[in-house]
């Protein structure tokens, strides 16, 4: 059901006049082919690595094998005098090229203390795995890894924490010596009166869910290219980043660098998922070498590195309570969360307050409080993985509401349409803010709507058959439906500028970042829609700073919003220009004419043409002579388009497996994702991230395993023992569309990348416990590999139906019935 324009648009909406739809786009809905596989299908695009410099230096970071450590000392004596060898740089041999020790906070307005961000080169003390205490830079990576092997660092080895519970009791060991306490955070989100909810309860359902950590993994790793310039002293960096501009800001700062002699690069980058989200020491230590060498310098992370230095995402442990009515209706929800921030914060604890803030979904809950700990340990720091916090709380939203299904005797899929929030109520503000202090109002939507056509395309109701089928064949068989909602077009804004240049060539500048979900096609589709050519006619740069000043980069599904409108508005408005423009020329009234091919026409078909190259030409300015129509030169448009509010993509997501008990081995059979993504400006690229955020999402379910010992050591930094999923074990992803209009923005559009995610490992799990229901075996947490499947199920014969397998993530929380 679309949304009718003309509803209250929630706060820190665009007003009226930018809501205003511009001229009608035929390149919006079209399904065009991608501009950016042309390049990457010839071997001609040029990632990261791929860029040629003259004779560049090679990095490589001596790290630490310790989770915590003193670094008494550090002797790079041998490794300096190898062959090939040009510098290693320990902190302190960086004096006079850093403006400060330690990295910024990403998300300043964080209230953080000071002591609370990563060092750009640890001086004294490693707090994880992985950390790096110097910069090797050589003439080849083999030597740089050589002489890094060489340095000799001298640690005494400190006591290290690995878990986030142990580390928020007060006689744990400190993850740093510099912390008063491992507790980064405690704070309450409450609304409602939870007590009262409670007592008035027909009945409690209590759980405890864990959530495990897992990466991003980027088919790319992150790299740095820095090349300073001694004649100019202009420094060029490129790097496999989703924030071009951040980093830009970020050099600057912490090179003491002139803004106007710093250009970042961001070439074609192979994937992000949250990991290139944020800015690494790396990307400051490479540079400073460079800079202080006077050559370029390039360093190429390999997998070993991303499994233990990039950012990862979760632990979290919840216990919760839910109260609900006779019918299953939700009264109140309470409990308590724990998460593993890691050694570090590098971006704030947006990742904890998204998932704290956005558990109650698409469902109307009454009354809820949430008691939320972000604790210190000894491991990777912790920063936003695909979805940032939202997947992990529709998994215990979903769980809950399927313990509250068996506890009343009620189907799953209709204890969820009772407590969905219906249509008539939207827009519907929840009684919560963002991190931002905006209040939580989800603008358009049918979550019921959704729902029903997920149950309607699986086949929900002929489920019984299919299973009778399976246990013929020896296998179980379940099915689950799952709901999710999230924000989408986080702001506050986009750059877009566009241009013609006189030779005709038509050029899209953005800040936005392509990293691989095709934005580049997305934003020359919308551009060409107004200027009358095909897609490929535009050629689009994105992340680069010497092209356009200001943008905030490729994260929380907000692209083609924000960017999205940015361009939209630019070419309309350079449309209009080059109507007025080819009006005066053509001796014709700017409403007869249209752009087609290249040219401005008369809508009639009959009477003169001109070329938007002629156009561009002749606005370029002659000597002496008057612009052919008042205004600036060039056929040159930018707009940076403002919005707070963002557009809530809501998604129903229906999974169907089969079980093998004696195996623990898990089939999906059927996936059906239906997703509510607004106006759909290209179904074939949407159709795509749909699926990249379900096989994603799978990935989260059922593989991805990143596991440490109690002392912080990991013990899964290679694709053997961290599992992704393949090709046989992704099955055929049902995507169907069921769009609700925004009126957030003029385009209608809401977010895609995250949203498919953030339902599945609910949906999945979900499906796994209803297959194996015959075995008693209830499920909170994942990821769930065969093997724990299998612990789970000798678990449940040896206690009894209901039990669920004992293990360290079953460890007693605080109760939140009797939380005080």
């Amino acid at each position: 059901m679309d949304v009718s324009l003309e509803r209250k648009a929630p706060e820190g909406a665009p007003d009226a006049g930018q809501r205003a739809a511009t001229v009608s786009n035929p390149g919006i809905g079209q399904p065009a082919r991608r501009i950016e596989d042309q390049a990457l299908l010839t071997g001609t695009a040029r990632f990261l690595d791929d860029i040629a410099v003259d004779a560049p230096l090679h990095a490589c970071f001596v790290r630490s094998p310790h989770a915590h450590a003193r670094i008494l000392s550090i002797d790079a004596a041998a490794a300096r005098a190898m062959p090939g060898v040009a510098a290693v740089y320990a902190a302190r041999d960086l004096f006079g090229e850093l403006t400060e020790w330690r990295m910024p906070l990403g998300f300043p307005l964080a209230n953080l203390p000071a002591d609370t961000t990563p060092f750009v080169l640890a001086p004294s003390e490693v707090a994880f795995v992985g950390e790096a205490v110097a910069i090797v830079v050589a003439a080849s990576r083999h030597v740089a890894e050589d002489a890094a092997a060489a340095v000799a660092v001298d640690y005494d080895i400190l006591p290290a924490v690995a878990d986030c519970r142990d580390a928020l009791d007060p006689a744990a060991p400190r993850v740093r010596t510099e912390l008063a306490s491992n507790a980064l955070q405690e704070y309450a989100l409450s609304y409602g009166d939870c007590d009262a909810a409670f007592a008035a309860a027909h009945r409690v359902v209590q759980e405890k869910f864990h959530v495990h950590r897992g990466c991003a993994h980027p088919m790319e790793g992150r790299g740095v290219l820095a090349r300073p310039d001694p004649a100019s002293g202009e420094l060029t960096v490129w790097s496999s980043t989703q924030m071009a501009h951040e980093l830009h800001y970020t050099i600057a700062l912490m090179l003491g660098h002139p803004e106007d002699l710093l250009r970042v690069v961001t070439p074609e980058v192979g994937g992000g998922f949250g990991a290139k989200f944020m800015i690494y020491p790396e990307e400051v230590a490479v540079p400073a070498a460079a800079r202080k060498l006077g050559r370029a310098v390039k360093w190429v992370e390999d997998r070993r590195e991303n499994f233990v230095s990039a950012i990862q995402e979760r632990d979290q442990y919840w216990s919760m309570a839910v109260a609900v009515d006779e019918r299953g209706c939700l009264l109140g929800l309470r409990g308590r969360m724990v998460h593993d921030h890691g050694a570090y914060t590098p971006q704030g604890t947006n990742v904890p307050y998204n998932a704290a803030s956005s558990m109650t979904g698409p469902y109307i809950v009454p009354a809820y409080h949430l008691d939320v700990a972000v604790a210190y340990t000894n491991k990777v720091p912790v920063a936003t993985v695909r979805g940032a916090g939202y997947p992990q709380a529709a998994f215990v939203m979903e769980r809950l509401l399927d313990r509250v299904s068996i506890e009343l005797g009620i189907d799953r899929a209709e204890c969820r349409r009772r407590n969905l929030i219906p249509a008539e109520k939207i827009p519907y503000t929840k009684p919560l803010k963002s991190r931002a202090g905006v209040p939580l109002t989800i603008d358009s939507g049918d979550f019921p709507a959704l729902q029903a056509r997920a149950l309607q395309a699986i086949d929900y109701d002929g489920f019984e058959a299919r299973r009778q089928a399976s246990r013929d064949r020896g296998l179980c068989r379940g099915i689950a439906v799952a709901n999710s909602v999230k924000p989408t077009g986080r702001g506050p804004f986009e750059s877009a500028r566009v241009r013609v240049q006189p030779s005709g060539q038509i050029t899209v500048y953005t800040g936005a970042l392509a990293m691989g979900q095709g934005i580049k096609t997305t934003l020359a589709q919308i551009c060409a829609g107004h200027l009358g050519v095909a897609p490929e006619a535009v050629q689009v740069i994105a992340g680069d700073t010497a092209f356009i000043g200001y943008g905030m980069g490729g994260f929380a599904s907000r692209q083609a919003i924000m960017a999205g409108t940015a361009v939209d508005q630019a070419a309309a408005r350079l449309r209009r220009k080059i109507l007025d423009a080819a009006a005066v020329l053509l001796h014709a009234l700017p409403d007869d004419l249209t752009l087609a091919n290249g040219e401005v026409v008369p809508r009639s078909g009959a009477g003169s043409s001109v070329a938007l190259a002629r156009l561009a030409m002749l606005l370029k300015g002659v000597p002496g002579y008057a612009l052919p129509v008042p205004g600036d030169p060039g056929l040159d448009e930018t707009v940076h388009f403002h919005c707070d509010a963002q557009a809530y993509a809501g998604a129903s997501h229906a999974c169907e497996v089969e079980v093998d008990a004696l195996t623990g081995a898990v089939a999906i059979v059927r996936y059906v994702a239906v997703q509510d993504s607004g106006r759909i400006i290209n179904p074939m690229l949407a159709e795509g991230q749909v699926h990249g955020g379900v096989v994603h999402g799978i990935g989260n379910a059922l593989f991805e395993w990143m596991g440490y010992d109690s002392g912080g050591q990991p013990l899964t930094t290679t694709f053997a023992e961290y599992l992704l999923p393949t090709a046989p074990e992704v099955p055929n992803v049902e995507v169907i569309f069921q769009p609700s209009i925004t009126p957030l923005n003029p385009l209608g559009v809401k977010g895609v990348g995250e949203c498919a995610t953030i339902p599945v490992a609910a949906a999945v799990i979900g499906a796994v416990e209803h297959a194996l229901a015959g075995h008693g075996v209830r499920l909170s947490e994942f990821p769930l590999t065969p093997v724990r499947l299998l612990e789970c199920l000798d678990a449940a014969g040896e206690q009894g139906v209901g039990a669920n397998a004992p293990g360290p993530d079953q460890r007693e929380l605080p109760s939140p019935v009797d939380r005080p």
